[in-house]
């Protein structure tokens, strides 16, 4: 087995944050509360050990997946924050860093040992084509973009503790882990060094205060439908909750009840009629994919409890005043019938806070986004092309579209083709188009034969056409610049550049 690079200090100054800034981040913390907004661990001081690990904690050397056994060395550890992570360095290392962001989010208490080496293994591509690799866990499950962009970009600073500072540092998130990855970029990419180049694979890009609209719609209409969930026997509770605190359903009963209702899990010749027309109406108002329509309910269940009890102190940050389903055989009723409630605005504040997006990066962005994402649709790069527009900083994106049908993995030949792609941009200057990179794909499916399926003319509608916007609501995106003068207010200074 070859021996890593040797390890080197960082050697670059260290940046102290202003008294304003610190002051801001405090009181951000505290308006916040469990959301998540908290700082990557500062950098070590001369004799301490690296940061987020005692002198005897370093990463250990573990197992590579088998697809990297004999081309890489890897390595796990568990930070100062508890958050797991997962480090690898090719035999053949080009000299450059992949720091990925893993979807999700994963519901639980504690950080996973298991998630972020389980990535390693489903983007060895990356690792392959001789990127060192390194990925947190996160502290712990649920929601908290924040939270989960300090951790990714602490791990950054454990991997050059270890190994020295790469040529270059490229972030890299998929679903949920692309909204963390883009907002790590805009928090920590104007670091010098930090990093050079941003990769977001079928990202949730919307921001949490109307990326999950399409959600709530359907947690609203399948109630209408089902009437189950809660049923009229159980205790009640605002839908928005998801689910009231306390409950004890499982993923298995959530299934049991849509079964129940609908008979998504039957061939159609098997369910009843009842069945047929309940199913027909929830995804003709809601426009979610059959395929997917028990994991966006699952989503609309439990991670929307998440959010709401345990990180934003039971206050409700949807709305769906105003929003007029249609698509059913009787829009009329539906409309009359559906649960209605407006966002309490320190939630909705809060919530925004920590997840939207502001497109302040000044890194080049490549995007790479299934058509047919069944989970995040295609529609949330249009709503982040508009979110770096409004920012002026969409000259520095170039976004790139597949006729793919998935949303948790897409072709190796296209994930090399991009981190190529991104790797060159950074290192000539020159902007990349869609059909260069398209074109480029054909030579990485030699090594890897799961095909090229890029459509370089394709540009997805306006969000707004597939998630129905909420009225009385603000544009976006003026709702950032809106949201971060009210922070600016609330915290009593700027909002840095």
């Amino acid at each position: 087995m070859t021996t890593p690079p040797a390890p080197a200090h960082d050697t670059r100054p260290t940046h102290r944050r202003s008294r304003p800034a610190v002051v801001a981040a405090a009181l951000a913390a505290v308006f916040l509360g469990t959301l998540g907004n908290v700082s990557a661990a500062p950098a070590r001081a001369a004799g301490e050990p690296p940061a987020g690990q005692s002198a005897a904690g370093q990463p250990s050397v573990a197992d590579c997946p088998p697809a990297l056994a004999g081309k890489a060395t890897c390595y796990t550890g568990r930070d100062a924050g508890g958050a797991y992570y997962t480090m690898a360095v090719p035999h053949r290392w080009n000299g450059s860093l992949v720091v990925h962001a893993h979807g999700g989010p994963d519901l639980g208490d504690a950080s996973d040992p298991a998630r972020s080496t389980e990535d390693l293994e489903r983007w060895a591509v990356m690792v392959d084509q001789g990127y060192a690799w390194a990925a947190s866990s996160y502290r712990r499950g649920g929601y908290g973009a924040r939270m989960a962009a300090a951790d990714t970009e602490n791990v950054r600073r454990l991997f050059t503790d270890r190994f020295g500072r790469p040529e270059h540092t490229y972030l890299h998130g998929q679903s949920w882990g692309g909204n963390v990855a883009a907002k790590a970029a805009e928090t920590y990419g104007r670091r010098p060094g930090a990093y050079d180049g941003v990769l977001l694979t079928n990202g949730v890009l919307g921001g949490g205060s109307r990326g999950y609209d399409y959600r709530v719609d359907l947690r609203v209409v399948y109630q209408y439908y089902c009437h189950n969930h809660p049923r009229p026997s159980e205790p009640q509770y605002p839908l928005w909750q998801g689910l009231r605190p306390g409950s004890t359903m499982t993923t298995a009963g959530l299934r049991a009840r849509l079964q129940e209702c609908t008979g998504y899990a039957s061939e159609p010749a098997d369910r009843t009629r009842a069945q047929q027309r309940n199913l027909d109406d929830i995804l003709a108002v809601t426009g979610i994919p059959e395929r997917t329509l028990e994991s966006h309910l699952r989503f609309a269940t439990f991670t929307f409890r998440d959010i709401v009890t345990n990180r934003l102190g039971g206050r409700n940050p949807w709305s769906n005043r105003g929003v007029r389903y249609s698509g059913s055989h009787d829009d009329k009723a539906l409309n009359a019938g559906v649960e209605r409630f407006s966002a309490d605005p320190t939630a909705r504040r809060d919530l925004s806070y920590d997840s939207d997006l502001t497109g302040r990066v000044s890194l080049p962005v490549l995007t790479l986004h299934a058509i047919d994402d069944p989970t995040a649709f295609v529609e949330h790069e249009a709503a982040y092309r508009a979110t770096l527009r409004g920012a002026g900083r969409d000259r520095d994106l170039v976004q790139t579209f597949t006729r793919e049908h998935e949303h948790s993995s897409l072709s190796d030949s296209e994930y090399a083709a991009s981190i190529s792609a991104l790797d060159s941009w950074v290192r000539t200057g020159r902007r990349p188009n869609p059909r260069a990179i398209a074109a480029s794909c054909a030579a990485f499916d030699a090594r890897y034969a799961e095909g090229c399926f890029y459509d370089p003319g394709f540009h997805p509608a306006p969000y707004a056409a597939r998630v129905r916007p909420r009225p009385g609501g603000l544009s976006w995106p003026a709702m950032t610049a809106a949201q971060e003068r009210a922070w600016s207010r609330i915290e009593g200074v700027g909002i840095a550049p």
